[in-house]
């Protein structure tokens, strides 16, 4: 199942960015836009994670903290508190009103989700055990370990993501623009022929045996797709 997070976020640029990325990792996301949206939310469905935003409308990111801390119901869920204040003393407010984690923007999103993924793991580790099956290849995206036939593949982190994503969507052909803007992120220039370099690493990575079939499957001027039975 995926984990559902509510993101509280005021700036609209940054709601739809957070969106995005989220749902590309395989999150389920929901946004609002002030904290009295975001608390109507919660009383609607739980989440699993808050994203928070320190300086929300209406009624503000501390006092949403206090309000999710002060009910039963609420009082386990994991808060990641983001906010554009980085003193010292803003952090331990923050952290002291029951945040379980600070990040101060801007942020990168890689760093984003390795808190999420932390966090998860150490308050909700059932919800971590993050894996990905097909055919006879399993990836574990908290400890980014990949086996194929039972037998440890050693991938780069590109390789990874690139692995990540096909099994997110297998048998869908995706061109080299499109990789590229999957796993190298859109605000990075990286020429098109690199997806090639990077797609022969994580054949030739597979191919775990000579009889083994080669997943990675080339569509001739379409670009790439993941071909296995599952």
């Amino acid at each position: 199942m995926q984990p559902y997070i509510l993101v509280m976020e005021d700036e609209d640029a940054l709601a739809t960015l957070l969106q995005y990325n989220l749902e590309k990792e395989g999150y389920d996301v929901a946004v609002a836009a002030d904290g009295e949206e975001g608390m109507l939310q919660i009383d609607e469905r739980l989440p699993d994670l808050v994203l928070l935003d320190w300086m929300l409308p209406k009624l503000s990111g501390i006092e949403v903290c206090r309000r999710i801390r002060g009910k039963a119901e609420t009082r386990n869920l994991p808060i990641i508190m983001l906010t554009a204040r980085g003193e010292e003393s803003d952090r331990v407010r923050g952290l002291d009103t029951g945040a379980d984690d600070y990040l101060t923007k801007p942020f990168s999103m890689v760093e984003l989700i390795a808190r999420i993924r932390a966090v998860l793991r150490r308050i909700r580790p059932g919800l971590a055990d993050d894996r990905l099956n097909h055919g006879d290849i399993i990836i574990d995206r908290v400890s980014h370990r990949v086996k194929r036939s039972g037998q440890e593949v050693h991938l780069g982190p590109t390789e990874f993501r690139l692995l990540d994503h096909f099994m997110q969507h297998p048998g869908r052909v995706f061109s080299r623009e499109q990789l590229l803007d999957a796993v190298w992120g859109s605000d990075v220039y990286v020429e098109a022929r690199t997806v090639d370099v990077h797609v022969g690493r994580l054949r030739k990575a597979l191919a775990i045996a000579d009889e083994s079939a080669n997943p990675i499957r080339t569509v001739r001027s379409a670009g790439y797709s993941l071909d296995l039975e599952g």
